[in-house]
């Protein structure tokens, strides 16, 4: 299961908030939806947040296996 909230805690210590996201680099309010709600985002929007937050895709996501989830 990947979660967001990694993301969250990096936008707070580099005081950026959705509002800025939004405004400033230009996000749109369904991509935040999506992030805030836990749903797939593209490889792009996660190069984005990266580039603008200067971390590593490791401060925006995390992987936490699902062991009711059997996928070949």
């Amino acid at each position: 299961m990947i979660s967001y909230g990694p993301l969250w805690e990096t936008m707070k210590k580099k005081n950026v908030t959705t509002y800025s996201l939004i405004k400033t680099y230009g996000f749109s309010k369904g991509t935040l939806d999506r992030l805030k709600h836990g749903l797939p985002i593209t490889t792009v929007t996660l190069d984005d947040l990266c580039r603008i937050l200067d971390c590593g895709v490791s401060d925006i996501i995390k992987y936490t296996p699902d062991d009711n989830t059997s996928r070949p």
